[in-house]
């Protein structure tokens, strides 16, 4: 072979080598990947949309299917809908508690309806006589925290787990509840108020009720980061996701997120928090610290899918992302199950 064919050679390898460089600086970086879709479980039949989440923490997760007046019931091992609790009109928020094997639901018209655990059968219900919403449920008092009525019946009432009978501790807050939060080593209840562009901070040891104003309106979910002394507070007006200081009632932080979001969840092995929204995606941000955060990425998923549970990690381990789609034109209703990554 001639000299100068070698050297053409060579430089046009060169040019190849240097191509193919700006070509890999050029391209476009991966977003990261928080979480993957990895099952897509049926829920034949049920139309209309969808309410809040809850766990026994032994597999089975539950959904209020608001639209359906029905509550079912997702094994997640088996990856198919195990039971289908009906009768009860409008469910929204849902609870189990584990200790006592009991399941609690209830219903915009007024009632929580409580059921055995193990075989769904309906021990009682209790009239709370307006528009009963979100449930917390606090183990170590065995009392599960309703948030019902409207305007200035707007309360937290609450329920023996282990009697089933309604109890005299009662906080009147002036205004329908939203998603609320209790703490679990200290006495505070964190109430959204949307209504009156407010948090709510119910002290269990005092009765006392101190009073947050916001400047971002339909403050509608919310999740508890306790050990950092954060409140994480989803509005829709317009939408964003507000970190809130729980020793101030100061908003520190307030990023755009996704439209129309029900659900919040705090990650606090990974410091992330997860936004479910309607528009059709999830917000994932990134915690740095307790005063500093940016958004991760955003994950397409359907229009109208804004309700979603996260738990953590399970008994073998798994880590699993919980997602309510409603039955589309051209498809039925399911639950997306999403693997968590790190």
């Amino acid at each position: 072979m001639k000299r100068t064919n070698r050297l053409g050679i060579a430089f046009a390898l060169l040019a190849g080598f240097a191509a193919l460089a700006a070509a890999q600086e050029s391209a476009p970086v991966e977003p990261p990947r928080p979480m993957v879709l990895t099952e897509a479980v049926p829920l034949p039949g049920v139309q209309g949309r969808f309410d809040h989440f809850a766990t026994d923490g032994k597999g089975q997760v539950f959904v209020s299917a608001l639209g359906n007046n029905s509550v079912e019931v997702i094994d997640v091992s088996a990856r198919l809908r195990s039971h289908s609790i009906t009768g009860i009109p409008n469910p929204q928020g849902v609870v189990y508690a584990t200790d006592v094997k009991k399941l609690f639901a209830s219903s915009s018209k007024g009632l929580l309806y409580i059921y055995d655990g193990t075989t769904y059968e309906l021990i009682k219900s209790i009239d709370f006589h307006g528009d009963v919403d979100n449930l917390r449920y606090d183990a170590a008092t065995k009392r599960v925290y309703v948030g019902y009525g409207e305007d200035e019946t707007g309360a937290i009432g609450t329920v023996d787990a282990i009697t089933n009978e309604r109890l005299d501790e009662e906080y009147k807050i002036g205004a329908h509840p939203e998603s609320f939060q209790l703490e679990k080593s200290g006495p505070n209840i964190y109430v959204n108020l949307p209504d009156l562009k407010q948090i709510a901070v119910i002290n269990r040891a005092t009765h006392a009720i101190t009073r947050w104003p916001l400047s971002i309106e339909h403050n509608f979910p919310m999740a508890l980061d306790e050990a950092d002394h954060r409140l994480l507070v989803v509005t829709h007006e317009p939408a964003r996701m507000a970190v809130v200081d729980t020793a101030t009632g100061k908003v520190i932080a307030a990023l755009p997120c996704v439209q129309d979001a029900d659900d919040v969840y705090y990650d606090p092995a990974r410091k992330r928090i997860y936004v479910a929204g309607g528009e059709g995606l999830i917000s994932v941000f990134q915690q740095k610290d307790a005063d500093h955060y940016s958004l991760l990425t955003k994950i397409p998923t359907a229009l109208g899918a804004r309700t979603a549970g996260y738990f953590g990690k399970g008994k073998k381990g798994f880590d699993r992302f919980f997602l309510a789609v409603p039955a589309r034109a051209d498809h039925g209703a399911e639950m997306w199950i999403y693997t968590v990554q790190d």
